[in-house]
Order: C-alpha cells, then structure tokens, then sequence
C-alpha cells in the first residue's frame, strides 16, 4: 500500500505529540495546587538550578520560544514569582531573578516528579532513563 506512511498509527511524530500532551494533561493537577502552568514549571526549574541568567540564556536551557517566553515571564512577574531587571553595563540584556515566593514554591513542588511518575505503570526506571535517551537523540537530531 503506498499510503501506508501516511496513516497516523505509523507516525513517530504522532506518538511523541500524544505523549507529549499527556505528560502535560499529569502535571495539570499538581501543578495547580501550587498555581503554576506547565511551561512556568519548565521555567521556574531552569531558575532554580540557576538564578540571576539573562532571558536569552533562561531560553537556551528551556528551548521554549523567544515570544512564548516573553508571556510566561509576564505571568510569572504577574504571580510574584520572579522579577526582571535590566542589566546595568548592556540595557538591551535583561536578568530574570527568582523572588522569595518563587524560591519558596521549591519546597512545595518537591514531591510533583514523584506523583507524575507514580503513573508510569507501564514502564520502569531503567525504561525511563533509556525512553530519555532516544528522545535526547531525536531533539539533537531534529535541532534546527
């Protein structure tokens, strides 16, 4: 059959599109006991490893998009999360700082890996590690 490649149950790219919303749909509800979004977590866990980094290097670790990145900051400035401020030597730079309340969110999200992970029943901690490396390989391979 010719057509054959295009039904979606042969598409990777329609596996790891449903994966990835379901990942999403998991962290819904943890997260919003804490009134966070899921790309706010992926922004405040960047922050959390490192603080004080210009947004171009917060859009580096997270690969999220330059202007995606511009409304999560706004909302996460809005939440009293974090705070932006110019770089004194380069004003076109910005830095992205953590506040308290953004600092203080860590020990409330502490246990959200644990819970998302509970629900992986279908594979173990080897698999993950292993799922983890293939996918590493396709983002390297598919990067721009």
């Amino acid at each position: 059959m010719q057509f054959d490649r295009l039904k979606l149950k042969n598409q990777l790219c329609h596996r790891l599109y449903m994966a990835s919303n379901s990942i999403v749909r998991a962290y819904r509800e943890p997260l919003s006991e804490i009134n966070i979004t899921y790309p706010q977590y992926v922004v405040i866990m960047a922050l959390w490893e490192q603080d004080n980094i210009t947004i171009a290097e917060l859009i580096e670790q997270t690969s999220i998009d330059g202007s995606a990145m511009t409304q999560i900051l706004k909302k996460m400035v809005d939440k009293s999360l974090l705070h932006i401020v110019k770089v004194e030597q380069d004003k076109r730079k910005r830095l992205v700082k953590l506040t308290h309340t953004g600092l203080a969110l860590k020990a409330k999200a502490i246990e959200i890996p644990n819970e998302v992970s509970c629900k992986f029943s279908n594979i173990d901690k080897i698999q993950i590690k292993e799922l983890m490396k293939l996918l590493d390989a396709v983002i390297t391979d598919l990067k721009d």
